[in-house]
């Protein structure tokens, strides 16, 4: 059975009805709120096909129905299609400061005071390709290693070595690390390129090894991702958020954010994406077991010479999905005006 042009508007009127009230939603009040001019107990009877196809849910006997995750999928996407534009008309929202971190802290807690949902907003994150690497000897047995990555980003590292290299010897690890190194991102480093280099070096191969761990370790600093958080709270002014269990974990999710190895990942996914698309996830769409009774909506903000950052709006199922991609249209358009020092 396919949704036709009477199920379709019956399906959006349930769906927006339940976002503004939180209430299952009966025939009688989609006969008033939709120009369908059906009866009840039609609109009953395509109420029974949208539940038959998984659209909608009736969660206790004599209730209304509410929307099921596909429900929701189907206005999401409907919604997309509509190309909400920025509201360029509201003005700025945020005020210029001079550190990331104060920008950043500032964008979440505008987006929660302004949604009234839970924000997160991860620094920016480079795609870590190596521009230059120099080898210094600050003591016998002692390098002190260089690292320079995309945004101009610079990684000190000690490296203790089992030899005291001379100069000229200094020289050609240098060379080697450089000619094969340079210009390389992280997933281009592998145990084939690393076994390349331990040839290169011969007898020097051990030492190498050494050098090149302590360099990955550098890189890896440089890519540390921080999350800052705001209105967690906010989660619990929602009813079907407030039963003792769904509150503990979603409040638990936050206060060890930075720890949640899945969050960390989707992150990581939505900043390697090639497209800077608003994306929508709903409920058992996500991969973490604490929000499956949530929708995610992130968005990417850019910097210079390539590094994205991710804003993640959390909120129930019900969000009013509209007011949440028009503040991240203009926040995202807003920050790449600031960090790209556009007037």
């Amino acid at each position: 059975m396919e949704l036709d042009e009477r199920k379709v508007k019956i399906l959006k009127a349930i769906v927006s009805n339940y976002l503004e009230t939180g209430e299952p939603v009966g025939s009688r009040t989609i006969s008033k709120y939709t120009d369908l001019n059906l009866s009840s107990a039609t609109i009953r009877n395509e109420m029974s096909d949208l539940e038959d196809m998984g659209y909608i849910c009736q969660p206790h006997t004599s209730a209304g129905r509410i929307p099921t995750d596909k429900g929701y999928r189907f206005y999401v996407d409907s919604l997309m299609n509509e190309k909400i534009e920025a509201e360029t008309e509201k003005g700025n929202l945020l005020e210029r400061v001079d550190k990331m971190e104060k920008m950043l802290k500032q964008v979440a807690r505008v987006l929660a005071a302004n949604t009234n949902y839970a924000t997160l907003v991860t620094t920016p994150q480079y795609n870590n390709t190596v521009k230059f690497i120099q080898l210094s000897k600050v003591a016998e047995s002692k390098l002190l290693a260089v690292i320079m990555v995309d945004g101009n980003i610079v990684k000190n590292k000690l490296i203790d070595t089992t030899y005291d290299l001379k100069n000229d010897e200094i020289l050609k690890f240098n060379i080697l690390l450089n000619t094969f190194l340079q210009g390389a991102a992280l997933e281009d480093i592998n145990l084939e390129l690393i076994q390349t280099m331990k040839m290169q070096a011969g007898e020097y191969a051990d030492i190498l090894e050494n050098i090149f761990q302590g360099i990955m370790e550098a890189i890896h600093e440089a890519d540390d991702l921080k999350v800052y958080t705001s209105g967690a709270t906010n989660m619990l002014k929602y009813p079907e958020l407030m039963d003792s269990a769904t509150a503990e974990k979603l409040l638990g999710t936050f206060e060890d954010i930075e720890d949640k190895e899945e969050f960390v990942k989707y992150v990581e996914e939505v900043i390697n994406k090639d497209n800077s698309d608003i994306e929508i996830r709903i409920g058992d769409e996500n991969s973490s077991e604490d929000l499956k009774d949530c929708s995610l909506v992130t968005a990417t903000y850019k910097m210079p010479e390539g590094a994205k950052g991710t804003i993640v709006i959390i909120g129930p199922k019900r969000m009013d999905y509209k007011k949440v991609v028009t503040m991240l249209k203009n926040l995202t358009d807003e920050l790449d005006d600031i960090f790209n020092n556009n007037e």
